[in-house]
C-alpha cells in the first residue's frame, strides 16, 4: 500500500486531525457558531405569527403582571426577559419554579399572567408548576420549541422557537435556543412598549442612575453657564468691550442681544481667529460685523445628549441657551462640560 493509500486511511480513521490551536481554526469556529444563530433567529423571526399576536393582546389586557418561569439556561434568559418587561412598561418578575412549589407560589396573584420558558417542553420543575397555576384560573403563555409538551398542554398560548440545531457541535449545550428565547422575549416587551406609547420619558422614570439615567434625565439646565458666568453684551458694543466681559468668565464667547434683550448673535474664540485672519477684528469694531447671526441654540429643558449631539456635529465649543417664550439668552453651554459628564 502507498504513503498516500495510508495517510487517506489515516485521515478517514481520524488519527491525523486538524490542528485546533490555529488562528484560522479559531475563527473558523467562532464565526460558525453566530451565523447559526443567526439563522436560528431567522427562523424564530418567521415563527412570529397570530400566537404571537395572541399573547401581546392578552399582556396589554392584563391587570397584574408577568411572571416569568424557567430552569437552568431557560431561567437566565427568563430574568432578563422579566426585567426587559419591567423597565419597558410592563410590570414584571422573575420566579424560580422549585422555589414556588415550595411556597413562591403566594407571590402570584389570580390576574397575573404566566409566561413559561422550557425549550423541551418537558422541563420537570416548571410541567409540575404549570397545572397547578391553571387550577387557579392563570392565563399560561409558553416559549419553547415543543408544541406537543407537556408545558404546551397547559399553556393557553403557545410561542414556538422553530430552532433545528444548537449552535454546539453535539447538539447539547443550548446556544442556538437561548438566543432565540432571549430575542422572542425581547420581541414581546418591545412590541408592548410601542404600543403602549411608553417613550423615552418614561424610560428615564424608570432609569435614574448610571450613565444611561444620566442619558435621559441630564437636562442643559443642569449643565449651562449662568447668572454672572453668562456673559452678555448688547448691539452695537465694540469688540474690546465684548472681549472683555467674556474673559470675565470661564466660556469663551459671548451672547448679543437686540434692544428688547432677544438673543441677535453669538460671538466665540473662533469668531475672533477668523476676523484676525482676515483683518476685520480691530478692538473698536462693533461686535455685530463680527458676530454669528441666528446660531444654533438650544433650550433650558433640552435633553444635554442633544446638546452634545449639536456640538459634536457641529464641531462647536459651546451654544447659547434661551428662553423659549422670551428669546432671551439665559444661559451657556460649554464643550467641556459635556465632555465631564462622559456625553462627548
Amino acid at each position: 500500500m502507498t504513503g498516500l493509500s495510508l495517510r487517506r486511511r489515516a485521515v478517514t480513521r481520524g488519527v491525523i486531525k486538524p490542528d485546533k490551536t490555529t488562528d484560522g481554526f479559531i475563527l473558523k469556529s467562532g464565526r460558525s457558531v453566530v451565523a447559526e444563530e443567526s439563522a436560528a433567529l431567522r427562523l424564530a423571526a418567521k415563527g412570529i405569527g397570530k400566537d404571537f399576536t395572541r399573547a401581546v393582546r392578552l399582556l396589554l389586557a392584563a391587570s397584574g403582571k408577568v411572571v416569568v418561569l424557567g430552569v437552568g439556561k431557560s431561567g437566565i434568559i427568563a430574568r432578563k426577559i422579566a426585567s426587559t418587561l419591567s423597565s419597558t412598561g410592563t410590570p414584571s418578575v422573575y420566579i424560580h419554579p422549585v422555589e414556588s412549589l415550595h411556597g413562591d407560589m403566594g407571590l402570584i396573584a389570580k390576574e397575573d399572567i404566566i409566561l413559561a420558558l422550557s425549550y423541551s417542553g418537558e422541563t420537570e420543575e416548571t410541567a409540575k408548576l404549570l397545572p397547578l397555576l391553571a387550577k387557579e384560573g392563570l392565563k399560561i403563555i409558553s416559549l419553547t420549541n415543543n408544541p406537543d409538551s407537556k408545558i404546551a398542554r397547559y399553556s393557553d398560548i403557545v410561542l414556538r422557537l422553530n430552532i433545528r440545531h444548537e449552535a454546539c457541535p453535539y447538539n447539547i449545550v443550548p446556544t442556538s435556543s437561548t438566543a432565540a428565547m432571549l430575542a422572542v422575549g425581547d420581541a414581546v416587551a418591545i412590541t408592548l412598549m410601542r404600543v403602549k406609547g411608553f417613550n423615552s420619558s418614561n424610560f428615564a422614570r424608570l432609569h435614574p442612575g448610571g450613565n444611561l439615567g444620566k442619558l435621559l434625565n441630564l437636562r442643559v439646565s443642569d449643565l449651562m453657564h449662568k447668572g454672572r458666568e453668562n456673559p452678555v453684551v448688547r448691539t452695537g458694543s465694540t469688540l474690546k468691550a465684548a472681549l472683555a466681559v467674556m474673559t470675565g468668565t470661564r466660556v469663551g464667547a459671548v451672547s448679543i442681544t437686540d434692544r428688547r434683550g432677544r438673543l441677535a448673535g453669538f460671538f466665540t474664540d473662533g469668531d475672533l481667529r477668523r476676523g484676525l485672519e482676515c483683518g476685520k477684528a480691530g478692538l473698536a469694531c462693533a461686535i455685530d460685523g463680527l458676530m454669528t447671526k441666528k446660531p444654533f441654540c438650544v433650550y433650558p429643558d433640552t435633553m444635554a445628549i442633544e446638546a452634545a449631539r449639536i456640538i459634536s456635529a457641529r464641531k462647536i465649543d459651546n451654544l447659547p441657551v434661551i428662553d423659549r417664550k422670551t428669546f432671551r439668552p439665559i444661559g451657556i453651554i460649554d464643550e467641556k462640560d459635556l465632555l465631564k459628564e462622559g456625553l462627548i
